[in-house]
């Protein structure tokens, strides 16, 4: 672990989960009171006052008891719970969505939306037994699904994906989807597939997707990202100098060389890039992919 913080989203100042507390309800219970509950609608926003910052109102606002809030953690010996908007008597005066929220809210209060927001797109998305098609009850706080009819358990679903800048030696590879706006380019990603290790999978994932082989690569960090449930595993690849010869899922791909990997960096990435004379627009701040890029850049320029 490091104490340095971290360069991207919904990393730092996470929550002591306190696994212990999630079979005692008794102590959560007691905790209720005080705690702070962030409450989302359906499509992921979270309550926000009317400057648009985080409105998590304590538990004796809201009233009743932990119920069917989930858990979430511990700061500084204060519970956090998420809860479903449908199920609380109480309105905010503004809603915000997370992307948004990363970018202006403190860091801790952002990584505890992700959390918020992750876990209850697990429980919206897994009412039912995949065993047996069974009604499932949560409990140990929200962290455990049991199966009604057969007994069966399910425990929360992180999707895994590897995230890669792939570098020549002199460029970087960038691809580009078709319902991106004009000139926005980002690194490759892909979804691991079962059976297969992480390096496979960068190999995989860059071949299908540009043509370009992988020679090498190296894990350098990994970032939760919770749209809706991902965690993504950041590589460094080295492969080339292929021609890129795009697959199925992306429109373009090419090498950039790092004058123009500078410049996109430099501009401004929420300013539509329909908006620029020429030039390429990079991944949002709060994003890995764009951490990768910069992390590239200052290999070849240093």
């Amino acid at each position: 672990m490091t104490n340095n913080p971290s360069p991207f989203a919904f990393v730092d100042g996470a929550l002591d989960r306190a696994d212990h507390l999630r079979d005692d309800p008794e102590t959560l219970a007691s905790l209720w009171p005080q705690a702070r509950i962030v409450v989302l609608e359906d499509d992921g926003r979270a309550y926000a006052d009317r400057n648009d910052a985080l409105l998590a109102p304590e538990g004796a606002t809201l009233g009743g008891g932990p119920g069917t809030a989930i858990f979430l953690g511990l700061r500084e010996g204060q519970a956090w719970f998420a809860q479903s908007a449908k199920l609380v008597a109480y309105d905010a005066p503004a809603r915000i969505e997370l992307r948004t929220a990363a970018t202006q809210w403190p860091t801790f209060e952002a990584t505890v939306f992700a959390q918020a927001r992750a876990m209850l797109h697990w429980h919206a998305r897994h009412k039912f037994c995949g065993v047996c098609g069974g009604e499932l009850g949560f409990v140990r706080a929200g962290w455990l699904g049991q199966c009604a009819r057969c007994g069966s358990e399910h425990y929360p679903r992180t999707d895994q994906a590897i995230i890669t800048a792939v570098t020549d030696g002199q460029r970087l590879l960038l691809g580009r989807q078709r319902n991106w706006p004009p000139r926005r380019w980002s690194v490759i990603a892909g979804f691991v597939e079962p059976g297969e290790s992480l390096e496979q999978t960068v190999a995989r994932e860059v071949l299908e997707e540009t043509g370009v082989i992988v020679r090498s690569c190296r894990y350098v960090a990994s970032q939760p990202w919770p749209f809706p449930g991902s965690l993504m595993l950041g590589f460094l690849a080295e492969a080339g100098p292929d021609v890129p010869v795009v697959g199925e899922e992306l429109d373009d791909a090419r090498w950039f060389d790092a004058d123009t990997i500078r410049a996109g960096l430099a501009r401004d990435w929420a300013v539509g890039p329909e908006e620029e004379e020429g030039g390429i627009a990079l991944s949002a701040p709060i994003s890995i992919a764009r951490w990768l890029i910069q992390s590239w850049l200052a290999s070849v320029t240093r």
